[in-house]
């Protein structure tokens, strides 16, 4: 009998459901204390997962999720990049 793979899932912190982590956007609070968008999922520091959908990153940003998630409060001009960086 084949051994079955398994898939690791994440909670999106925008809409709240479980998704493979390949599908998710990882959003990262670095070490020295900035947010950015991480597009290989590897890099150190705290991490929240998001859908590459606006409407997930605006539920999250007026729910405060995201903030709650990274412990920390976010800027609006970094709250602006992570807008753009979904639109790419």
């Amino acid at each position: 009998m084949p051994r079955i793979k398994k898939v690791p899932l994440r909670m999106c912190v925008g809409c709240q459901e479980m998704k493979p982590k390949k599908e998710l956007i990882r959003v990262v609070r670095t070490p020295q204390d900035t947010v950015e968008i991480d597009p290989t999922g590897k890099r150190s520091g705290r991490g929240a997962y998001i859908c590459p959908r606006l409407e997930c990153l605006q539920k999250a940003i007026k729910a405060k999720r995201l903030e709650k998630a990274l412990q920390r409060s976010i800027a609006p001009e970094i709250i602006q990049s992570l807008t753009e960086g979904l639109k790419e």
